[in-house]
């Protein structure tokens, strides 16, 4: 017998195996086995990726991109790679994880910043070693530099971790590293926060912020702050998960896409790609907006965030408050009911008014402004009450502007943009008016259009990488900086503690991080 199946032998079998049978044992391989496989092809995924963007960010400046987007361009490329990296690093075993040693290459960070310490010292002194119980000695101290902003102003923090010793038995004792989303970085939680918030809510792209941040005394490089931006979207990914289950946890929705230009590397030009939002109505006690990135228009984007099977089965089933783009037919016709959006049919009148001075668009304005009146009356009252009060008077109204269409369709020419306005509302009057039946229902779909307005804000800044991962990211964080700031939160602030106590938070207790239910450490 060789020694290598001496040492097998000798082995001790795993605590896991006692008492399971050999059929047992035989189908928890089988399963082990699928799980390394499907890991070592997630792997293999990852790692063709990354040669990919490689390949791509030398040779971008081939390209036929003006130096804006090649700027865009190449931040994505770093962003994507460092998220891919850790990614990668997940999937490890923590074994391997935790034998490889890490040498990360960082600048030293400049002199004439100011400097304050922060003390990390052990909570008791005395020597645990058995039979021993000396009091310890100081005898040294580790200290690791960070770099911090507030708006303006850098500053080092200096985390000093002193080393204690027993004279006796030589025992040394010192504080553990404080945890850090990017472990041995050189960017406190607030620089980070600060760099985010920049670009998905002053959409400034990282290569302006480095122009920025040397002003005021760091040029923080680009390809640095797109580590950062990787690192942040994968970390917070698991908030956003939680944050989707809770929004389909409600029975009324608001929806809506806007076009967002995606770069494609390859093509040397861009295309079209869009940021489908999703949102809880003004009555919900959780007030949150999620977004979703997709390459396309097509409604298996819809069906797919929903939840909703190719079949049609599983998934959300409630209202939705959306316009009459074709792309949501797909959700409807899996059994999600639809609410219109009485603004869009209002605004195709407005239009006729304001560019041809219609009188019979103006008559419609005024329909229009009836409801319009009675859900400001309503808006601030109980569900029961403000149901109460539609029936009473907005059935009439609406009644009274139906007929009034009705009417006039008769009396204008097929193919106008008269007529179009009109039948726009006359095929789409059951979705209109479904919320005077439905408390928890509002009139129009604007909540979620003034949620997407500042992101057309920053169109030029939403050039990604050629794949979803850039722009799945940009969504990801927008969904919390956007959601707190929904619930009152200055962005920073809560993206700032978020990132401090994400490393350590239990994930039993994630939630508790999510901006409706977010209270800052005091």
């Amino acid at each position: 017998m060789n020694s290598s199946s001496a040492n097998a032998l000798d082995a001790a079998p795993d605590p896991a195996f006692s008492g399971m049978s050999f059929a047992e044992v035989c189908a928890l391989a089988s399963r082990l086995q699928t799980e390394v496989r499907h890991a070592q092809a997630l792997n293999a995924k990852m790692a063709h990726e990354m040669a990919v963007l490689k390949r791509l960010k030398f040779a971008a400046s081939a390209e036929r991109f003006s130096p804006e987007q090649r700027n865009l361009l190449e931040e994505a490329i770093d962003e994507d790679l460092q998220a891919l990296e850790r990614e990668v690093g997940k999937l490890q075993s923590p074994a391997k994880a935790a034998g490889e040693k890490q040498t990360p290459k960082r600048q030293a960070l400049p002199a004439h910043l100011p400097r304050y310490d922060i003390h990390h010292e052990p909570d008791d002194t005395t020597c645990t070693t058995p039979g021993c119980g000396c009091q310890m000695k100081r005898i040294g101290q580790d200290v690791a530099e960070k770099l911090d902003y507030e708006p303006g102003r850098f500053s080092v923090q200096r985390h000093v971790r002193g080393k204690w010793a027993c004279t006796r038995c030589q025992t040394l004792i010192q504080a553990p590293v404080p945890a850090c989303v990017i472990d041995k970085g050189m960017a406190t939680a607030g620089l980070m926060a600060h760099v985010a918030v920049a670009k998905y809510i002053d959409h400034q792209p990282l290569y302006r912020q480095e122009t920025s941040l040397g002003r005021a005394g760091f040029a923080v490089p680009r390809s640095t702050q797109a580590e950062w931006i990787g690192a942040i979207g994968v970390e917070l990914a698991p908030l956003v998960q939680a944050m989707r289950e809770d929004l389909l946890g409600h029975h009324v929705l608001h929806s809506d896409e806007t076009p967002v230009a995606m770069l494609k590397p390859g093509h040397g030009k861009t295309h079209r790609a869009y940021l489908w939002s999703y949102c809880t109505t003004v009555w919900d006690k959780v007030n949150a907006v999620v977004f979703d990135f997709a390459e396309s228009r097509a409604g298996h984007n819809a069906r797919r965030f929903l939840g909703i099977a190719e079949d049609g089965s599983g998934g959300w089933r409630g209202t939705l408050i959306c316009d009459d783009y074709a792309g949501y037919k797909q959700v409807m016709s899996a059994g999600v009911t639809e609410a219109g959006c009485l603004a869009h049919a209002r605004r195709k009148f407005h239009e006729l008014w304001a560019n041809h001075s219609s009188m019979l668009a103006e008559g419609a304005l005024k329909l229009f402004a009836n409801l319009y009146d009675i859900e400001r009356e309503v808006k601030d009252l109980g569900p029961g009450e403000r149901l109460r009060v539609r029936q009473a008077r907005s059935r009439p109204a609406a009644d009274l502007l139906h007929a009034w269409l009705m009417a006039k369709r008769q009396k204008v020419p097929d193919g106008s943009a008269t007529a179009r306005a009109i039948d726009y509302s006359l095929k789409r009057w059951a979705a209109l008016t479904r919320f005077i039946d439905d408390a928890d229902l509002a009139a129009d779909n604007n909540r979620i259009e003034n949620l997407i307005r500042p992101v057309a804000l920053g169109r030029k800044n939403w050039l990604f990488a050629g794949s979803l991962r850039a722009g799945q990211r940009a969504a990801a964080i927008m969904s919390l900086l956007h959601t707190a700031r929904l619930n009152g939160h200055e962005p920073s602030a809560y993206l700032k503690d978020v990132l401090q106590r994400l490393p350590t938070q239990p994930a039993s207790a994630l939630r508790d991080l999510l901006p409706y239910r977010w209270t800052p450490l005091t």
